[in-house]
């Protein structure tokens, strides 16, 4: 399944300005409800329903959601920061690591 497709059946952001993603109180990133990132900010907002956060977990999911892009980001790393994030979640995981998550805050319109 493409990406337009998957993004489709995801819920709608209509109500979101943006979403704040955190590292501890440290802000990491605000994608905003735009044109050119509103898929993003549906992507980040369907994880961190399901999920709570965005960990590894929802790191894998986001990437499964991300498709084609996904690939596209391996062959060009820095041209879809959003999805770079995900992949640093998904890396370095030894049982006696910290795993690293992100905090989600949903900025409403």
């Amino acid at each position: 399944m493409q990406f337009k497709e998957i993004l489709d059946a995801l819920a709608n952001i209509d109500h979101l300005e943006a979403i704040e993603i955190y590292e501890g109180n440290d802000l990491k990133a605000r994608i905003e409800n735009k044109p050119g990132s509103a898929g993003s900010v549906k992507v980040y907002n369907a994880l961190f329903q399901e999920f709570g956060e965005i960990n590894a977990a929802a790191a894998n999911k986001g990437l499964q959601i991300y498709a084609e892009h996904t690939a596209d980001a391996i062959e060009f790393p820095g041209k879809h920061p959003n999805i770079d994030r995900l992949f640093a979640l998904t890396q370095n995981h030894s049982p006696d690591e910290v795993k690293l998550s992100y905090t989600v805050k949903l900025i409403q319109k």
